[in-house]
């Protein structure tokens, strides 16, 4: 993208916000879907109420071709949920002190899908929803994220995988059964760190999804190895996580071996192995979930310095070990030939080129930001993206980036949709930026995955449609259907936001959008399982909250249903 090229011309839509990035930290007293039936059923008969307050949004050309009739509005009397899925746009005493949730039958359910704006279909929804198990109180996002989540997920069992593979390498390597090992430690340990480098490279996960979509996304691979591979893909951070710390134990393994032969081995190998465990040790405690969540700009910060200060002095390491000579204890020894025949030479190359290779990419590009409201910014670039791909954006790159869900139909622009949640995002609609830095390589996600399937189920609560945006805009080999629950569509995204959705052509009548607002809130994994069910799916995708994906993707396994929803690092 060129720099100097003019920002895209926008036309007018309307879109609510959407953050397509970790969860946010939110007290959770209620479960999520919890609603008072008897107030939904009284306001069945009424239609959303929209805002004439509103102020106009805009979306590049491409995203409106098939409804250029229609105009969305946004309005500024909303207040919007700290978490981009949530249901609810605005909290009450009432929707926090209600501990319920409701279900609808499933055959209204599906009469939704084929009239949404039926009165006769709203009445019947609202009033045939029924209480059920109430949810515990006192559970936090971030309890929900690092506990209900299972302590057998794929994630921790690579994790432990990763962990257990080093601790039998590392223990054989002390007691004399891996010779090799016990003379190479420190190489071990950059084999570690080269693994935990690859697991983040965007780059290198771009190409595993593509080909995992191109080779398994065949009627005949069995839907089994897809979903396993699914899981695996999206955990891949267990495989980052269990590396990073294996790299400590070796690097605390070859640092103890030094300082044993301390009559061979000069202070400053010693000294600089010992800075790079350290530092290694700082970047791990950044990681700690706890520490990641809560102080997120801290655990990015010190990541990103604290590992390239370590990258620094893994060179010096690896100069300073090829080139001394412990017979005449000097560095006579150090030439371009016996540096280039230690292998932690060019693991050292291989590690800093996967390192560096994001920023390789890295351009400053000319955007358009619109606000519309003080609670959500949609920031419109040049150039379509493909279905299923996020980006990263900063404006200070040195200091932090946020990635985002993409909109895009692959043709001449995209657009990132930020809700005004941390000083970032605010800062975007109070001071919105002419140019942002971006990465011209956008990774793959979970909903990239999609394509590999026959037939897809994709669950959206709230702003988190926007996620599944680009699959409505262009054409996927996967037959795609859509449950959306959201309160108050037509007012909070657009009147003719629900006709946009169920008139798509692509879904093709596959889909089943419920306002909770005039029709209660529904236990949206039974929804879920009825769509699926339905329509056949091989597997649903859900976007949602933190407790809302865990219950939607619970609610599928009991039912004999894959289903996979955003995790704490994915």
């Amino acid at each position: 993208m060129n720099e100097q090229g003019s920002a895209v011309k926008p036309i007018a839509i309307k879109f609510s916000s959407c953050r397509g990035v970790a969860f946010e930290i939110k007290p959770s007293p209620a479960s999520p879907f919890a609603l008072d039936a008897a107030a939904a059923a009284c306001a069945a008969d009424q239609p959303p109420t929209v805002s004439n307050a509103g102020r106009w949004v805009w979306f590049p050309p491409p995203f409106n071709r098939q409804y250029t009739s229609t105009t969305f509005r946004s309005a500024h009397s909303r207040a919007t949920s700290s978490h981009f899925c949530d249901l609810d746009e605005e909290t009450d005493d009432d929707d926090t002190d209600d501990d319920e949730s409701v279900a609808a039958d499933e055959d209204e359910e599906m009469a939704l899908a084929s009239d949404v704006r039926s009165c006769r279909s709203r009445r019947s929804l609202a009033s045939s929803v029924k209480p059920v198990r109430a949810a515990a109180k006192g559970h936090s996002r971030l309890g929900v994220i690092l506990l209900d989540q299972g302590l057998f997920t794929v994630y921790k069992r690579l994790f432990v995988l990763c962990v257990a593979l080093n601790a039998v390498g590392l223990a054989t390597a002390a007691t004399g059964h891996f010779p090799y090992a016990k003379h190479h430690a420190a190489l071990f340990a950059m084999g570690n760190i080269l693994a935990l480098t690859l697991c983040r490279s965007e780059a290198v996960l771009r190409t595993v999804f593509w080909l995992a979509v191109a080779l398994l996304g065949r009627p005949w691979v069995p839907v089994a190895i897809k979903t396993g591979v699914t899981a695996i893909l999206q955990s891949v951070g267990g495989v980052h996580s269990g590396c990073g710390v294996s790299s400590l134990a070796w690097l605390v393994y070859a640092l103890v071996q030094a300082l044993e032969d301390r009559s061979v081995t000069p202070r400053e190998i010693v000294g600089v192995a010992s800075a790079i465990l350290a530092l290694l040790a700082l970047s791990c405690m950044a990681a700690f979930p706890l520490m990641r969540h809560l102080h997120h700009n801290v655990f990015e910060r010190t990541h990103r310095f604290a590992g390239w200060a370590a990258l620094v002095l893994l060179w010096a390491f690896v100069v300073l070990s090829a080139g001394y000579d412990p017979t005449n204890r000097s560095y006579s020894g150090l030439t371009f030939a016996s540096l280039a025949k230690r292998q932690e030479l060019w693991l050292a190359a291989v590690i800093t080129f996967f390192t560096f290779l994001p920023w390789l990419t890295v351009r400053r590009v000319p955007v358009t930001v619109a606000a519309p409201s003080t609670h959500a910014s949609i920031i419109t670039f040049q150039g379509g993206v493909k279905a299923g791909l996020l980006g990263r954006i900063s404006r200070s790159p040195l200091s932090e980036w946020h990635a985002f869900g993409i909109i895009s139909d692959d043709g001449e622009a995209h657009a990132m949709l930020a809700g005004a949640v941390g000083d970032f995002t605010r800062g975007l609609v109070s001071d919105p930026p002419s140019h942002l830095w971006v990465r011209r390589v956008h990774f793959a996600g979970l909903p990239y995955l999609i394509s590999m399937y026959r037939r897809v189920t994709m669950v959206a609560t709230g702003s988190g449609i926007c996620v599944f945006m680009s699959f409505l805009l262009q054409p996927s080999s996967a037959e795609v259907s859509l449950v959306w629950v959201a309160k108050e569509i037509d007012a909070n995204y657009g009147e003719g936001m629900s006709d946009m959705v169920t008139s798509n052509k692509i879904l093709g009548g596959r889909v089943v959008v419920h306002d909770t607002a005039t029709m209660g809130r529904p236990n949206v994994a039974e929804l879920a399982v009825g769509a699926a069910q339905r329509w056949n799916a091989e597997v649903v995708i859900v976007t949602s909250n933190p407790e809302g994906s865990r219950d939607v993707v619970s609610g599928c396994k009991k039912a004999g249903i894959s289903a996979f929803g955003p995790i704490w690092d994915s």
